[in-house]
């Protein structure tokens, strides 16, 4: 009997030939194909990335008008971390008040959350900001109305704050914060007569928490602090 391949015949190894070309074109089609499904796989990957932080994908101006944003939006509805997500460790906030400058994020969320317990509803409504970007710095500026309840009563201020961010990494980070509260015009008592009796004049200004995008120190119309 003949051993290994010799027994085959010159139609044996015709189709021998045949099943190992079959295979050899799946082989070429089946690798392209792999190959295109694994890239798309990565794509979508990348896109999903890319859609979790948009901050990155942007530029610099729109990145931070996008971070001043959500900052804003963590900062009305308490998402502690997410705020934190903006404000460097090392951040110095300086409010309306006549009191020293926060040092830090720790003092910050301290004095935030100390206040956040005292107020519900709060709104914050931001305009005419402005946009600086200086290599991995920047600095922007914008008005803001705040209205909220405050000790079971309704409040309301006005003022400006101005941001100073770095960008670290991929992140612009917010590494100052400076806000100030524009007064309430009030306008002027008539003159009492002689004789007549004093006019009583409008109530003390209730201490609240201005706002602005993070610290907001319990402050009356004349001191208030924002973030």
């Amino acid at each position: 009997m003949k051993r290994g391949w010799a027994w085959l015949t010159a139609s044996g190894w015709f189709a021998l030939g045949r099943v190992l070309l079959m295979v050899l074109v799946v082989l070429a089609v089946a690798s392209p194909l792999a190959g295109q499904k694994e890239k798309k796989r990565k794509d979508r990957e990348h896109k999903q990335g890319d859609a979790s932080d948009t901050t990155v994908r942007l530029p610099d101006p729109q990145a931070i008008e996008v971070a001043i944003s959500e900052m804003l939006g963590a900062w009305q509805i308490g998402d502690v971390e997410m705020l934190h997500k903006y404000y460097a460790d090392d951040v110095t906030v300086v409010s309306g008040a006549w009191e020293p400058p926060l040092a830090g994020w720790a003092n910050y969320l301290r004095a935030y959350q100390s206040q956040r317990e005292r107020m519900s509803a709060g709104r914050l409504d931001r305009n005419n900001t402005y946009v600086n970007v200086k290599g991995n710095y920047a600095w922007a500026t914008y008005q803001w109305d705040f209205s909220a309840t405050v000790d079971g009563s309704p409040t309301s201020a006005r003022g400006h704050t101005t941001l100073v961010l770095e960008k670290r990494g991929d992140r612009w980070l917010i590494v100052h914060n400076h806000t100030s509260l524009v007064p309430e015009m009030k306008p002027p008592q008539p003159t009492a007569q002689p004789g007549a009796p004093k006019p009583q004049g409008p109530p003390l200004p209730k201490r609240v928490p201005c706002a602005c995008g993070n610290y907001s120190a319990l402050a009356s119309t004349a001191d208030c602090s924002t973030g």
